[in-house]
């Protein structure tokens, strides 16, 4: 089978082909390492690469029994720069953490390799996952295929491009504001945000913050699901952690769903969004309902979501980062430092403000799902932005106050607990990608991505990922 071909079939395909011993992970890794060769100079997607650790692994993967080797039965996958995998350089993108190899992987790693994955690479990130511009002082920019001019996004830059460019069939990525979610809507593929506690991860700072979680990334919604049912699982090593479901995801976008309401809103009442973004998801919303599908413009009220999401993202910054600020400082970036210190300055009343603001939301949001079975939105509120721009300053007229304020169409999401699924909308004239945002009740994580399926059928985009990197 041509290179060409294989890195161009679907993770679900390419699982299939590794179950009946049509192709074997040792192949697959060779082919992977030749299209790095190709187009991560120009991307700078995988900036640390460990195929000798992945071959030993895949080697010893190959003598056990096809049961035995699990969900991805030896598909190869890249682990974004934020966790730890055992003896290989992790940067957390710090100058800080440069030379870092940790001697123990993340519970999520040890959880993929247990479930048939092969670790092959590091993807970029910036520094702590700090900005939606994938960017740091340890390995620079990474650049969106789509036009090398363009940013990105991030925190998950570096697996979305790799994705895009056929350098990875599944990647795993993380969300906090959006980290997921807005990678795969400036690179045309697909990220999911799960419910807090679906995917078990190593507690290091803090054992009950709910904000940040671990989630799949993939090219297209069947292979989401694939990747998720590959992470999902409880461990005792995270108390937030839930147990599987009977039924596996992947049976879940199989089975058939068909949404009846689905409520749309472009901006959620709470950020401007980009004329552009506004008219390709317009279109999306109005071809759901040429299909059949109920479609109402509504949404819960997020009218705290400012204030009390940055309240606790500085809460989490200043619990996990805050200890490195006295004697790193000068090391890291202004965006970090501004963050540990606002929450270093928060009192109780503010915390305990935050706290009664987000259960409320939640509570409203609990209340919006029992009309609807969906909500969709833009997945992000602008197209692609050059990637000298650190963030998004302004949008269709209005200023924000700081770094993180643009993000708010998928913090508000990150506030209720809700999975929320990004996948392409559509393109610009300028043939930059749009993403959507599929958003299911809180722990609804199959019905939110068999709704993503279903609305990834009806809008049946033919996005010709992989693709080589655009220079422009």
């Amino acid at each position: 089978m041509a290179a060409h071909e294989v890195l161009s079939k679907s993770a679900s395909e390419i699982v299939g082909l590794l179950k009946v011993g049509a192709i074997s992970p040792l192949e697959l890794l060779d082919v992977l390492e030749a299209r790095i060769a190709q187009v991560n100079d120009t991307v700078n997607a995988l900036p640390t690469l460990c195929f000798e650790r992945a071959r030993d692994h895949a080697g010893r993967l190959m003598e056990r029994t096809a049961v035995e080797q699990g969900t991805l039965a030896g598909l190869p996958v890249p682990i974004k720069d934020l966790t730890a995998v055992s003896g290989v350089r992790t940067t957390y993108g710090s100058p800080i953490f440069a030379d870092h190899v940790p001697e123990t992987s993340d519970i999520l790693v040890e959880n993929l390799e247990l479930h048939g994955a092969v670790i092959y690479a590091k993807s970029n990130t910036p520094e702590f996952g700090a900005g939606a511009n994938t960017f740091n002082e340890v390995f620079g920019r990474t650049l969106n295929p789509w036009d090398t001019r363009k940013s990105a996004a991030g925190s998950s830059g570096g697996a979305a491009v790799a994705l895009a460019t056929g350098m990875a069939w599944l990647a795993q990525g993380s969300d906090l504001g959006g980290s997921l979610r807005n990678p795969a809507s400036f690179c045309g593929v697909c990220g999911m945000r799960p419910s807090p506690g679906r995917v078990a991860r190593t507690r290091t700072a803090s054992i009950d913050t709910f904000l940040g979680v671990q989630g799949p990334m993939a090219r297209n919604v069947e292979d989401l699901a694939l990747m998720l049912d590959a992470m999902c699982g409880a461990s005792p090593y995270d108390p937030n952690s839930l147990p599987r479901d009977p039924r596996s995801f992947v049976e879940a976008v199989h089975f058939g769903y068909e949404p009846e309401r689905v409520a749309f809103s472009i901006d959620l009442g709470i950020t401007p969004v980009d004329p552009v973004v506004a008219g390709i998801v317009r279109d999306a919303a109005a071809r759901l309902e040429a299909a059949g599908v109920t479609v109402e413009e509504a949404h819960p009220d997020f009218s705290e979501a400012h204030e009390c999401f940055q309240t606790l993202r500085a809460l989490d910054f200043a619990t996990n980062e805050g200890i490195y600020l006295k004697e790193y400082g000068d090391k890291m970036k202004p965006e970090v430092i501004w963050n540990i210190e606002k929450g270093l300055k928060l009192t109780g009343e503010d915390i305990a403000r935050a706290e009664h603001q987000r259960t409320a939301m939640f509570h409203r949001t609990l209340e919006f799902f029992e009309t609807y079975d969906l909500l969709i939105t833009p997945a992000t509120i602008v197209p692609p932005y050059p990637v000298e721009q650190r963030y998004v300053e302004e949008c269709n007229g209005q200023t924000f106050s700081n770094y993180v304020e643009w993000l708010a169409i998928a913090y508000a999401i990150t506030n209720v607990t809700c999975p929320a699924v990004a996948i392409p909308a559509g393109l610009t004239e300028d043939e930059l990608p749009v993403g959507l945002q599929v958003v299911g009740p809180p722990r609804g994580d199959a019905q939110a991505l068999a709704g993503a399926r279903y609305v990834e059928q009806v809008l049946d985009l033919s996005l010709p990922v992989p693709i080589d990197p655009r220079i422009k």
